[in-house]
Formats: structure tokens, C-alpha cells, sequence
């Protein structure tokens, strides 16, 4: 007879910005071409422990995207309401909406092969050395 051991997590730790929610974030940065900043909250909900991001200067204006100086929009220590447009690229490639991970297709585009959409990426060319057997 060997004792159980139970793993529990606390629910509010699984709590995870996603596309389309509602963050509190604080800037930590900024450049000529984005804010970089540590989320906060999701919706009402304080994390447990910070999330990256990135506002992008495109992203920051409605109309007229390519003159955006994000330097006249925020400044570090700035708290900022935004809402969640995408991810970045996770580590292991490229993946999908569905979390699958995308083959290239072309030296410009990859796909994913579950909904075989296709979307723009730059390819690179592996080299046979690298490759591992």
C-alpha cells in the first residue's frame, strides 16, 4: 500500500491572457516602433505573475498607421488598457490558430496542416548539417 500524492493548482494561476481579452498592462519600454510591457491583468483578475507584450506602433492608431510615433503615446511607467490582438511565434516554430505547428511551403510562406491556411514567414533553407538524424 503506497500513499497518494495530489498536485493541486491554485485556478487563478492557470488564468492566461488570450486574443480578444481585456489587459491591464504597465509599460517597461518603449522605441521608435513599439511599447514593450508587463501585463497585469486580465479583465478584473490580478495575475499571479507578469506577462510580456508588446504594443506595436500599427497597432496603436486607427488611422494614418505608419506615422504613429510611439514615443507621443507612452511613456515607461505609464498603465495602459489594451486589448489582446495576437501572439507571438511560441518556441519549436511557427504554429497555426489551433496551436498546431506549421510546415513551410515556400522560402515565404507556411501552413498549417490541419485548416491548410497559409500565412506569410520568412523560410530559411536547412542546411543537410544541421539536420538532426
Amino acid at each position: 500500500q503506497l500513499p497518494v500524492v495530489s498536485v493541486v493548482r491554485d485556478a487563478e494561476s492557470q488564468l492566461l491572457p488570450d486574443v480578444g481579452a481585456v489587459v491591464t498592462c504597465k509599460v517597461c519600454s518603449i522605441n521608435s516602433r513599439f511599447a514593450k510591457v508587463h501585463i497585469l491583468y486580465v479583465g478584473s483578475t490580478p495575475l499571479k505573475s507578469t506577462f510580456r507584450g508588446t504594443i506595436r506602433g500599427e497597432d496603436i492608431g486607427a488611422t494614418e498607421k505608419d506615422k504613429v510615433e510611439v514615443y507621443k503615446s507612452f511613456r515607461p511607467g505609464d498603465i495602459v488598457l489594451a486589448k489582446v490582438v495576437s501572439f507571438p511565434l511560441l518556441p519549436g516554430g511557427p504554429t497555426g490558430t489551433l496551436g498546431v505547428q506549421m510546415v513551410p511551403i515556400s522560402w515565404c510562406e507556411m501552413q498549417c496542416p490541419r485548416t491548410h491556411t497559409k500565412d506569410f514567414r520568412k523560410v530559411a533553407r536547412v542546411q543537410p548539417q544541421f539536420l538532426q538524424t
